[in-house]
């Protein structure tokens, strides 16, 4: 579809040929907090695309809640309470496993990776960069957050690459570049109480049950093994399965996404590369790489009262959907919004979440990531060509460049 600034927000094809940024800024102008209409069975929903607008709800948890889904699609009591995550929760109950997890993912526990990061993106920049001409998804921002997944999890490395065609399988089930189950193609009631409505669900909690067997070991240092010993209650099997299912979709795919959004720019607007090679300002590249990508593009939330926002009656029992991704290009926080500023700062994008409970929580971990592969590129890299245009994610869940064809030239000395 073309973006006329009139596109269906609630439609997956409104995105298939990225992130429809017209309409978005229309509703950011003109109507911030809008209706849109039920479609095909599926309730209305609140859209809030101003950036103050989503800091007010995102931090009002108690108002606008996440415990009855974070998704816009409908599903009864019983699929969420077999689906949730800690993601669809809210306070008091989200801190329980956030306590447990919060520790592995910080800004600390995640300094000491640095240099196993440096070393795996290193080996994953010189094999992909042999080759003059590249996808630079498939071999460099799959690669990374692949294999950091697996050691920070603790997880077999020789298990790592059906785990993430699962996890694909799952976030991107509206696509069906991922996944033969395209969630608005086919009736998907069958897997109603597995995540994302999705058989890739099934799958993955079939490997989980080995994990919990023993039969499929994990490293005692990784985070999978502490969380199965933590003494903190409140995670039970079926929990762990979810928790396990949104560490392999979420934990990969946004830093991926990221990675490869940080790529299409770089070769794009070919003096980037030359502007961070001077500058080396690599944390506020990544965080305006991040920005730009905003690679989970909505939460939802469901309205406990009723309420008020951006001018607009919310009624009790009203979907309210935060769009992170137009918050992230609000030209009224954002000067130049869609243009990659490297050396932004301050940057209050809304790419984690920012504002409330759920702010990601493998953060410090994607921006780690995403600097070292920008700072160990340039050094490599001189130019980036794209050789054709990018293909996108199918979702409105989701914004990712799915294939980046590239032609690579060497800085001298660099092969």
């Amino acid at each position: 579809m073309i973006d006329d600034g009139f596109l269906n927000v609630g439609d997956h094809d409104s995105f298939a040929n990225g992130v429809p940024h017209k309409t978005f800024e229309r509703l950011r102008r003109e109507n911030p907090v809008s209706w849109t209409e039920p479609t095909d069975g599926m309730r209305g929903f609140w859209s809030v695309t101003r950036h103050a607008d989503i800091l007010a709800a995102n931090g009002a948890p108690d108002v606008f809640s996440s415990a009855q889904g974070i998704r816009i699609e409908d599903q009864t009591h019983e699929e969420y309470l077999a689906r949730r995550t800690f993601q669809e929760t809210d306070p008091p109950e989200h801190r329980i496993t956030r306590k447990m997890v919060n520790p592995a993912f910080s800004r600390p526990a995640m300094q000491k990776y640095e240099s196993l990061v440096r070393e795996m993106a290193a080996e994953v920049l010189d094999t992909a960069l042999t080759h003059p001409e590249i996808d630079g998804v498939e071999t460099i921002a799959k690669q990374l957050p692949m294999l950091m997944l697996g050691q920070i999890l603790g997880l077999p490395r020789d298990d790592l690459d059906w785990l993430v065609e699962k996890g694909d399988a799952l976030i991107g089930n509206s696509d069906p570049d991922f996944t033969d189950f395209v969630i608005d193609k086919i009736d998907s009631d069958a897997y109603r109480f597995m995540p994302f409505r999705s058989p890739a669900g099934a799958d993955l909690y079939d490997y989980v049950d080995k994990i919990l067997s023993g039969e499929t070991k994990v490293s005692s240092e990784g985070v999978l093994a502490r969380v199965l010993g933590s003494a903190e209650p409140g995670m039970s099997a079926a929990d762990f399965k979810n928790f396990f299912c949104l560490l392999i979709a979420a934990g990969n795919d946004t830093t991926r996404y990221s990675i490869a959004m940080s790529l299409y720019r770089l070769a794009r607007d070919p003096v980037l590369l030359d502007q961070l090679a001077a500058t080396q300002c690599w944390e506020t590249a990544a965080d305006e790489f991040i920005r730009l990508a905003s690679p989970t593009m909505h939460f939802r939330r469901t309205a406990t009262c009723d309420a008020e926002l951006g001018g607009q009656a919310i009624g009790k029992g009203d979907k309210v959907v935060l769009w992170f991704v137009s918050g992230s290009r609000d030209e009224n926080v954002f000067d130049r919004p869609h243009d990659a500023v490297i050396d932004r700062s301050p940057n209050p994008n809304t790419a984690f979440g920012q504002g409330g409970p759920h702010f990601c929580l493998g953060m410090w971990l994607a921006r780690m990531e995403i600097r070292i592969v920008l700072e160990l590129l340039c050094q490599r890299v001189e130019r980036l060509d794209m050789l054709e245009e990018p293909s996108w994610t199918r979702s409105n869940f989701i914004c990712g460049v799915k294939r980046l064809p590239m032609r690579v030239h060497l800085r001298s000395g660099a092969a």
